[in-house]
């Protein structure tokens, strides 16, 4: 590829490189975890916040577009790598793709480092692995991506991941935990109420964000078979997979509904139940015909409606508690 004549990545090939249309699945985690911290915690750093913004969207690029650059190097099937992926269908340079993803996980490196000195050196840790799950997903001789760990990751990395730091880079170390050093002594100190709290509120957004990655590798399963690319669904079937696809979105109402009772979250986020028609009519409709560019959309869509409802819901309680002030 790299002897043929190669085009210029214009920005409309770059968003569709990155795959822009699925980074809602980074944005509304990191949005969740914003308002969570203002409603529940009633803490909140404007500036921690957009430097945290910044570099989790400079991962979420990172990694698609990574995972472009592999999936076309590794491909086996060579109908698939110079006709579907992008780098082979445009004619791009997979040397230039990839020091320009190689640019956004620098980027957001160097923000990370920002916020250590911003927050607390448990943060360069919790970073460290974080990174290191975002590059082994898709690089080494094993990839998680290849192997059924890819919807879990995906899940815990992508969707808890990115709540949770939100939320910790906007509280107070000693809330939720912390690391302190007094040389030659450290010590680790945390919250492990506020800890199982955090996990709790942030169960939907492991299981929505893990089941677009599940429905995506759904629609590739023959692809993935060709390119020796062994995720869940090849494991399960896709019979099985199809009955499991619904159960795990569906799951969301479950967690939300008992962080409700519990009083972990607002009754406002009855809401959620708003959209459920719609999530389901969202199901049926992938379960009749499984298609990357139509189809795949409606888990996109599925994970949208629910997480809209509430960040619109956790809105509304803030100002909600605010007024009786």
């Amino acid at each position: 590829m790299e002897a043929t004549e190669t085009k210029p990545m214009t920005f409309k090939l770059f968003l569709e490189f990155i795959r822009f249309n699925a980074k809602t699945a980074s944005a509304i985690p990191f949005l969740i975890g914003l308002l969570y911290s203002i409603y529940y915690f009633q803490e909140v750093n404007w500036l921690s916040s957009l430097i945290y913004f910044v570099a989790q969207m400079s991962i979420a690029f990172f990694v698609t577009g990574f995972n472009n650059v592999q999936d076309y190097k590794l491909a086996v099937d060579k109908t698939y790598r110079d006709t579907d992926n992008i780098i082979g269908r445009e004619h791009l340079s997979p040397k230039h793709a990839l020091h320009l993803m190689l640019f956004f996980l620098a980027l957001s490196c160097c923000l990370g480092v920002w916020l250590v000195f911003r927050t607390n050196l448990l943060m360069l840790f919790m970073g460290a692995i974080g990174i290191g799950v975002t590059i082994f997903y898709t690089y080494g001789p094993m990839p998680f991506s290849r192997f059924p760990l890819g919807e879990i990751l995906a899940g815990c990395a992508e969707g808890f991941g990115v709540f949770f730091l939100t939320a910790y880079i906007n509280v107070a170390p000693t809330t939720l935990m912390g690391l302190f050093v007094n040389w030659p002594e450290f010590q680790l100190k945390g919250n492990l109420l506020s800890l199982f709290i955090l996990v709790l509120v942030g169960l939907p957004s492991i299981l929505a964000d893990s089941n677009i990655m599940f429905a995506d590798n759904i629609c590739d399963l023959e692809q993935d078979q060709r390119n020796h690319r062994y995720t869940l669904p090849y494991y399960l079937g896709k019979k099985k997979s199809l009955k499991l696809y619904p159960l795990v979105i569906l799951s969301c109402y479950v967690t939300a509904s008992l962080a409700i009772i519990l009083g972990l979250l607002p009754p406002e986020e009855l809401i959620i139940f708003l959209v459920l028609p719609k999530i389901i009519q969202n199901i049926r409709t992938f379960e009749r015909v499984q298609i990357k560019k139509t189809t795949f959309e409606t888990a996109i869509h599925n994970l949208i409606l629910f997480h809209s409802m509430q960040i619109i819901a956790l809105a509304i309680a803030i100002v909600r508690t605010q007024l009786l002030k």
